[in-house]
């Protein structure tokens, strides 16, 4: 904040005191003493939590599986199926593509490690943190969702380091993750990546819906709420969902509101989840299918989608120019289904290095993807961009410069700061009442029916005194009487409410 000034500055000042989740990516940032500060660690957050009153809710990104990111490399992680060479960051033995080596093996050392060494002391600490602070845990980004569209049979002539054995790490892991923190009080969300990676929902090749069949089949759903989407990436939220899903696929929902918020031209390909409102619609109704019983809710990353279009290719998802923070965290949203808009994905931190560090330095997990077109770093006027998970403050400026933080009641509060306790020492001071939220704005209404006469008329009055085959659809075509049946033929000369509602035939219409 003291480097910046004017407008970029201004908002980085309102966004200092908004909450952002934990991401807990190696196992040292478990318990305290481990080379890290403790508020960068689950025990020395909780612990600082629980001194509050009430105690705040904390979120905790679950971050660290075998030969985890199979599908890219700037985010490889330090627990392998099989070790190799160190090269800084990661150990893991890497194929002669350059991606995890597969082998015919389950990963039974990769998923011991995992169990015993991350998971077990992680829901440990979380455990005893029962009753004393809420906690909020999102189960471990871009899993699953590459076992959808990621493995071998699905890209055969592109394959990179998704093959059987990581498939087994990889479910067996999360599966074991879910087990373990039932056990405590903790709310768990399940990665479910996004509506421009699993949106497309056709029966020619249903990816939401296999990732759904997936879910099903690790029997898990009973122990998760839901899902978390749109993880350190740049979808849309949208602003209102459809009638039914698919209703913007392809040629289909033009001129429909809800088939709006399109940065990325997603319904031209047949998408069904082209932002992340409507991705949501298409996922609950997939897991509702395939698991009976099942009704899931959801948590959308709203981070670093303030400027959704400025991408010039969607799939270029590393540390993209020219985003925006997008809106901070709230539990006022679009729909009903939607437990919070929350920045899962930390602002400011990188999602992976360029080739070469800001130090000169070579980047030891290097993916081209971080120096795309669209990749700040990129270009030679730009700086270096820095490991995975390190702060990259011209990527933060970038990010409020164009920042979108939603609705002021909530921007006003954060800034305003949350207390900890009273002044007394006691009980905080309970939140402000939110506004009550406006009703929907309808469209102009208009007269409709079969019938010449209809055209053209302005009111709802006018439009039932022109023929019984008259309807008034929409809004703002104020009062009228309007008959219940052919025996109200007479409704429509009524001028007042109380001899309108005195006749059994007739009914009083209004906005």
């Amino acid at each position: 904040i003291d480097t910046a000034d004017g407008k970029i500055k201004e908002t980085m000042q309102k966004m200092q005191n908004v909450p952002s989740a934990f991401w807990i990516d190696i196992k040292s940032k478990i318990r305290k003493g481990n080379g890290h500060p403790d508020l960068s660690t689950v025990e020395g957050i909780l612990e600082d939590a629980a001194k509050c009153d009430p105690p705040h809710l904390v979120v905790f990104i679950v971050y660290d599986l075998p030969n985890r990111d199979c599908w890219a490399l700037a985010s490889n992680g330090e627990i392998c199926c099989h070790y190799g060479k160190d090269v800084g960051r990661t150990k893991c033995k890497m194929g002669s593509n350059g991606f995890y080596e597969e082998f015919p093996t389950k990963c039974e050392d990769g998923l011991k490690e995992y169990k015993e060494t991350y998971i077990d002391p992680f829901a440990e600490v979380v455990k005893s943190y029962d009753g004393k602070v809420p906690v909020v845990l999102i189960l471990e980004p871009d899993s699953l969702p590459n076992m959808i569209t990621n493995m071998k049979d699905s890209r055969p002539t592109e394959f990179r380091g998704c093959h059987d054995e990581t498939q087994t790490a990889y479910m067996e892991g999360i599966k074991y993750a879910v087990d373990k923190f039932a056990e405590t009080d903790a709310v768990m969300y399940l990665d479910a990546g996004h509506g421009g990676w699993l949106g497309w929902a056709n029966d020619n090749d249903d990816q939401t819906g296999k990732f759904a069949s997936l879910i099903g089949s690790m029997n898990i759903a009973s122990k998760i709420r839901g899902f978390a989407t749109n993880v350190a990436n740049y979808q849309p939220i949208g602003k209102l969902v459809c009638p039914e899903p698919g209703t913007c696929r392809g040629y289909l929902g033009d001129g429909n509101p809800c088939c709006e918020d399109d940065p990325c031209g997603l319904r031209s390909h047949w998408n069904w989840g082209h932002n992340e409102l409507n991705y949501v619609d298409v996922l609950d109704a997939r897991m509702r299918k395939a698991i009976p019983g099942f009704e899931p809710k959801f948590v959308i990353d709203t981070g670093r989608n303030g400027n959704p279009s400025a991408r010039t290719d969607c799939g270029n998802w590393c540390n993209p120019r020219n985003n925006g923070i997008g809106h901070v965290p709230t539990t006022k949203t679009p729909d009903p289904r939607i437990d919070a808009l929350y920045w899962l994905k930390t602002p400011g931190e990188s999602d992976g290095c360029t080739e070469l560090k800001p130090d000169g330095s070579k980047c030891p997990r290097f993916d081209a993807m971080c120096e795309s077109s669209d990749s700040i770093g990129g270009k030679a006027t730009e700086p270096r961009a820095p490991e995975a998970g390190l702060w990259f403050d011209y990527q933060i400026k970038q990010l409020a410069e164009h920042a979108d933080l939603g609705d002021s009641w909530w921007v006003d509060l954060y800034q305003g700061g949350l207390q900890c306790r009273g002044s007394d020492g006691g009980c905080a001071p309970p939140l402000p009442t939110m506004p009550p939220t406006p009703g929907p704005t309808l469209p102009p209404g208009k007269c409709e029916g079969n019938d010449g006469r209809c055209a053209g008329k302005a009111s709802r009055k006018a439009c039932y005194q022109a023929s019984n085959a008259c309807e008034w659809t929409g809004c703002c075509g104020g009062p009228a009487c309007k008959g219940k049946n052919y025996n109200g033929w007479a409704c429509k000369a009524i001028g007042e409410q109380s001899a309108c509602d005195a006749n059994a035939n007739c009914e009083w219409v209004t906005d």
